[in-house]
């Protein structure tokens, strides 16, 4: 009787260790995460802004290609293109407040004050002009856009009744109405330049309002002309 060969025993595999969970990233590596969370918010902001105004119906795809990054990004910092245009008001809202902060109010020579803020604040509405069109086509809700405009409002309208009282503007309407007039004349021009219609670096603007504001139009050439060179910014605030 033939024997069989001993039979080998084989090896049985070792049970498979279990797989770690990554380790999140420690506190030194959240702020460079932060920071990069910011600069791409920005930068999709600063797409939506240039394709908007290129054409007021550009789609999230659009903004996206332009911000180079992927559509699914978009949506990591906006729910939709809805939250993506009040980013856009809010960043416009900051930017006037900061105008805002950074205008005198109530000197001796409220023509002056009131050219300077025009120039100050042009660049701001130079930058967030496609708003006007957004809110034209309801993207951005009347109201909204009258918070935004609320604390310019109501620092020129303290500057015409200082002006007022001196005797610089000679015009029979009240500051509040005239600072509405004002206000709709200044976004009427940007939408000019929305249009393609006009251009200008807030020179134009500063003196048309100084006008409606009662001013003699070389009188309020010569206070712009003031303002320019006692200092205003010269690019976007």
């Amino acid at each position: 009787m033939t024997s069989r060969p001993a039979r080998t025993p084989t090896a049985r595999p070792s049970p498979a260790q279990p797989r770690e969970a990554p380790t999140p990233p420690g506190p030194a590596a959240a702020p460079a995460q932060r920071r990069h969370a910011r600069a791409t918010r920005a930068r999709i902001l600063d797409a939506a802004r240039r394709e908007l105004a290129r054409d007021p119906d550009s789609r999230l795809e659009d903004i996206a290609g332009a911000a180079g990054v992927a559509r699914r990004t978009v949506y990591v910092h906006f729910a939709g293109r809805a939250a993506l245009v009040e980013g856009l008001a809010a960043e416009a809202a900051d930017a006037i407040r900061r105008a805002v902060a950074g205008t005198p109010v109530e000197t001796s020579d409220a023509a002056t004050d009131l050219a300077r803020f025009v120039l100050t604040v042009w660049p701001v509405g130079d930058r967030y002009r496609t708003l006007i069109r957004l809110a034209r086509g309801q993207d951005l809700a009347p109201v909204r856009v009258d918070e935004l405009l609320a604390p310019a409002r109501d620092l020129v309208t303290r500057v015409l009744a200082h002006g007022r009282r001196q005797g610089v503007f000679q015009t029979t309407v009240p500051p509040a109405p005239l600072t509405r007039a004002i206000e709709a004349q200044l976004l009427g021009l940007l939408d000019c330049v929305n249009r393609g219609l006009w251009s200008d670096d807030g020179t134009g603007a500063a003196t048309a309002a100084l006008i409606a504001a009662g001013v003699a139009p070389d009188t309020a050439a010569t206070k712009v002309a003031h303002a320019r060179k006692t200092g205003s910014p010269s690019g976007p605030v």
